[in-house]
């Protein structure tokens, strides 16, 4: 085991690749860990500085050990990827920019596993997309829409928003104070190496700001469509998400014909990093049935 730990590093696992999906021609930056006849695919949430590595790094480890490939994608407009405006569905750009990363690295099939803007890429993904998808594990996220129950948008969304257009360490602060139940385990780091990355990439700042300003609402309800994903869903949610509420969670439960979920309590956005033992069992538990 230890010598899985010593290769599973950032660096170590870090590629870029060329992608040519329908409009879409961009430099695509990912991290590719493990070996093994089945793939999944990890999918980050829309925070400022976010990267598959540094949503998902508690996760990678166990399912890399269980004889799984383990694919983090960086999305158009995040961390080592190129740089891109969205006007329209940032949802369907993702699930394209995902198409195109498979294509080109000769994946047919996936297991996808999104956090926030992830889980709603990888509905996106699952609907363009049927015969390529395994089993699918949303938390956080995966469908737009208003909550009926929580004043829109967020409390966490707009902190979110704030930090985008003025990306400060305060400001970055008060949005990570939000973001997890528990900010014991919000090191000085933590909050450093995040800021970094969001001031290492200001074109990614100003062009989410950018998108926002052309389309408000960047991540369209599939409310109508979940019906038509047959595909085996794990909903995990955080009873204090103060970012995406948990009726969207019940949402998603009634929509999508194959769903069981998952409610952890003093959680807040981050589940499969506030409760990472318990999540990856979790995982490991309903990908192997």
């Amino acid at each position: 085991m230890t010598t899985t730990t010593q290769a599973l590093t950032e660096a170590s696992s870090s590629r870029f690749v060329r992608i040519h999906e329908g409009d879409l021609d961009l430099q695509l930056h990912y991290n590719d860990c493990g070996a093994g006849a089945e793939t999944v695919v990890m999918l980050h949430g829309s925070g400022p500085g976010a990267s598959g590595w540094a949503n998902f790094n508690r996760n990678i480890e166990p399912l890399v050990a269980a004889g799984y490939r383990v694919i983090l994608m960086d999305c158009p407009g995040w961390s080592k990827s190129d740089p891109i405006v969205c006007t329209g569905s940032r949802s369907d750009l993702n699930a394209r920019a995902l198409k195109g990363l498979l294509d080109a690295i000769g994946i047919d099939r996936a297991h996808l596993i999104g956090n926030s803007m992830g889980g709603h890429s990888a509905v996106a993904f699952a609907l363009a997309n049927p015969e390529r998808v395994g089993k699918l594990v949303l938390m956080g996220g995966g469908t737009g829409g208003a909550s009926p129950f929580a004043p829109m948008p967020t409390e966490g969304i707009k902190l979110l928003q704030g930090l985008y257009r003025e990306p400060s360490i305060d400001n970055l602060k008060k949005m990570m104070s939000v973001f997890v139940y528990d900010t014991s385990e919000l090191t000085e780091e933590l909050f450093q190496t995040r800021l970094d990355n969001m001031l290492g990439r200001r074109d990614h700042l100003e062009n989410f700001v950018e998108s926002l300003t052309a389309n408000p609402k960047q991540f369209p309800d599939f409310g109508p469509r979940l019906a038509e994903i047959k595909a085996q869903t794990l909903i995990v949610w955080g009873s204090n998400d103060r970012f995406v509420p948990m009726d969207t969670g019940l949402r998603l439960l009634a929509g999508l014909p194959n769903a069981e979920l998952h409610v952890f309590n003093r959680c807040g956005h981050w589940a499969q990093w506030e409760h990472a033992d318990k999540f990856n069992r979790m995982v490991l538990d309903f990908l192997g049935h």
